[in-house]
């Protein structure tokens, strides 16, 4: 039941695009930002302040017990605030670009930092110190690292709940990786022979409590499904409401019913034909993942739906975020939709990456 007193709070990152070519020359990237917005005020403020200059915010995570905590990925490692964004402090993290955050799912101390390179950082005292784990064996496939390599993004972590010592790891671009021993060593579990990067340029990853070992992928161009930890995928049925494929974005489930899920979706995918405009898309499963619906948000999103957040104290609070800004609240589980933008002026280059709330 949630409190009166409860209210949620809304957090968007804002950050750069970078070539996707390790080793291509650097980008000029404009600055990005962090703003949050509270129920029941139309204000969008800006919280940056104590982050690096030009804050690249591309991962946010709130503390699973204590809403007030929240920590951000930026280009130079993870921060933490106490006070909801009013103050940072920065963390004695790898001090690289942050592209995922994630805890452990039965103890909030223990906490995951993904970086670029493939590199993952875990810290077992709620940040106050952190260890590299070991991702020097994994092996990717052939298509993204010749005759150039590709980046090698962290984009996602996920943990069964179920089994927590089972760990998997979104590469864009890069397939899966996955962890057996929570997190101290990892490897590639992603199989087969590919003729194009779609498939292996993951934008998320999520292990669905609703039954041990259920794991989805999300791709540039698809969904996929393993219910056995990793092993023997599917691809998994959506409409095909984009030409090229539907480019996933975001995979939650809800907090309060594992088996209702949400993906962000929109056009504009690497194989999609030119001109394919932008647009987005919200859709929803209510039977963990088999079926799914489109959400009716009230309009068409003029931008890629890039994230979903849900607040665990408040379950029928839903959000959703498209690339260039565009925020939908829902209050009463995905019925109703209102709509309000970030501030500034998005681009092509510069755009919102992470959305959390709580």
């Amino acid at each position: 039941m949630v409190s009166n007193s409860h209210s949620t709070y809304v957090y968007v990152g804002l950050g750069g695009e970078y070539p996707l070519i390790m080793g291509a020359p650097p980008v000029d990237l404009p600055p990005g930002g962090l703003y949050r917005r509270k129920d029941g005020e139309e204000e969008w403020i800006d919280i940056s302040s104590g982050l690096p200059d030009g804050p690249q915010v591309r991962a946010l995570m709130v503390h699973p017990e204590n809403p007030e905590t929240i920590f951000a990925g930026t280009q130079h490692g993870v921060y933490r605030s106490s006070d909801r964004g009013n103050h940072w402090e920065a963390l004695p993290s790898h001090q690289g670009e942050v592209w995922s955050l994630a805890a452990h799912p039965q103890n909030p101390n223990i906490i995951y930092a993904g970086y670029d390179q493939c590199t993952i950082d875990r810290s077992e005292d709620g940040g106050a110190s952190w260890k590299t784990m070991n991702t020097s064996t994994v092996k990717f496939p052939n298509i993204t690292m010749k005759p150039d390599e590709i980046c090698k993004r962290v984009i996602g972590i996920s943990s069964d709940h179920a089994n927590p010592s089972d760990m998997y790891g979104a590469i864009e671009v890069g397939g899966l990786v996955a962890s057996r021993d929570g997190g101290e060593n990892w490897e590639s579990i992603t199989d087969g022979h590919y003729t194009r990067t779609g498939p292996v340029d993951l934008h998320g990853v999520k292990v669905n409590p609703a039954a041990p070992g259920l794991v989805y992928i999300i791709t540039q161009l698809a969904m996929f499904r393993s219910r056995e930890s990793g092993a023997n995928w599917e691809f998994v049925p959506i409409d095909e409401m984009f030409p090229g494929g539907s480019y996933c974005r975001d995979l939650v489930c809800a907090p309060n019913d594992p088996s209702t899920m949400y993906l962000a979706a929109g056009a504009g995918g690497g194989s999609s034909p030119p001109g394919t405009i932008e647009e987005g898309v919200l859709l929803r499963s209510k039977d963990a993942g088999e079926t799914w619906n489109k959400v009716d948000i009230g309009e068409t999103p003029p931008s890629r739906m890039f994230q979903i957040a849900i607040d665990p104290e408040a379950p029928s609070h839903v959000y959703c975020c498209a690339k260039d800004g565009q925020v939908y609240s829902s209050y009463d589980s995905g019925d109703t939709w209102s709509m309000s933008q970030i501030p500034g002026e998005m681009s092509r280059r510069h755009h919102v990456y992470p959305m959390v709330c709580g």
